[in-house]
């Protein structure tokens, strides 16, 4: 049996982008509004507003873990962590749809007590509060816009700050139509609009960040083209044990076994590959066995093998 293992890193364009500037000046803004809002919430005697502060409070968290999980990404590998820290990318997105998860869950059941003992609002304050965390959430939601679609760790502080803002926004309107109403129900049942709002975004987060931890493929590589381009290449009579998942919540990696029963065939066969992987499927990292014959199939993984 003859066998030759290669590898190669590419950086691509879709490389995790720099929000550190973004994560500092968006917890920043939210510890200030949280102490503004605090600060309303003692000196108007709210309880909403004292409970909303809270919550924003939480969301501060949300941005550290995102934070964390970026800059965590970012080091070196070691001895001990052979790929680096990537995978805290990933680690963070699902933090954040939990958190998300947590937070719509406080939101519902406080709506649901509103529901039977309408609180008595000072309107006009509230809807002044609530008008400056639209502000400041809609703003730090911006901050992480570019980065949502490529990057889920992204997408979880954006959806966080997004949701806030929304939660604010509802708010606003609920204050406007009792101040005109007096119909204290408006309030809470605004709140479970937003609930199944925040839901039905979190929930994608939730599952993709998911599928993610279990090293699935990722969303936007088609497995059955990698195995395609790589039987069409010249050479190459059978692929077997292709491997895909995520190093991190933007980049991939892969290993594959290539029956080319002529040999090796040089090294510029492995860099056109490695740049043909990277430039129509986005996997950065590629491990490529070549084997001469079909009896130097990988026996360690019997049965498990994904051929």
């Amino acid at each position: 049996m003859a066998s030759d293992h290669d590898h190669a890193h590419h950086h691509h364009s879709h490389a995790p982008a720099d929000f550190g500037r973004a994560f500092a000046l968006g917890t920043a803004l939210n510890l200030a509004f949280v102490v503004i809002e605090g600060g309303a919430g003692l000196w108007t005697d709210s309880v909403a507003l004292l409970a909303d502060a809270g919550h924003n409070l939480s969301d501060v968290l949300g941005l550290l873990v995102a934070w964390a999980g970026a800059e965590l990404a970012k080091r070196p590998a070691s001895k001990r962590f052979t790929y680096g820290y990537r995978g805290s990318s990933i680690l963070a997105a699902l933090a954040n749809a939990v958190l998300l998860l947590v937070a719509v869950g406080g939101i519902a059941w406080e709506a649901v007590q509103r529901f039977a003992a309408p609180p008595s609002i000072d309107a006009v304050p509230v809807m002044a509060v609530a008008a400056v965390g639209i502000v400041v959430n809609l703003g730090t939601a911006l901050l992480f816009a570019r980065g949502r679609k490529g990057d889920i760790n992204i997408r979880g502080a954006f959806l966080h700050m997004a949701a806030d803002a929304a939660v604010s926004a509802g708010v606003v309107i609920g204050a406007g139509l009792i101040l005109i109403t007096g119909a204290g129900w408006i309030d809470p049942a605004i709140s479970l609009v937003i609930v199944v709002v925040v839901l039905w975004s979190t929930w994608g987060l939730l599952r993709e960040s998911l599928v993610m931890v279990l090293q699935a493929v990722p969303a936007r590589i088609d497995v059955d083209s990698v195995r395609s381009a790589l039987g069409a290449l010249p050479g190459v009579a059978r692929v077997h044990d292709l491997h895909i998942w995520p190093m991190s919540t933007t980049e991939a990696a892969l290993t594959a076994h290539l029956v080319m029963p002529a040999g090796h065939p040089g090294d510029a066969f492995l860099r056109d590959l490695q740049h043909r992987l990277a430039h129509d499927f986005e996997i950065d990292h590629i491990t490529v066995q070549i084997e001469l014959g079909e009896g130097a199939e990988c026996r360690l993984h019997g049965d498990h093998a994904h051929d």
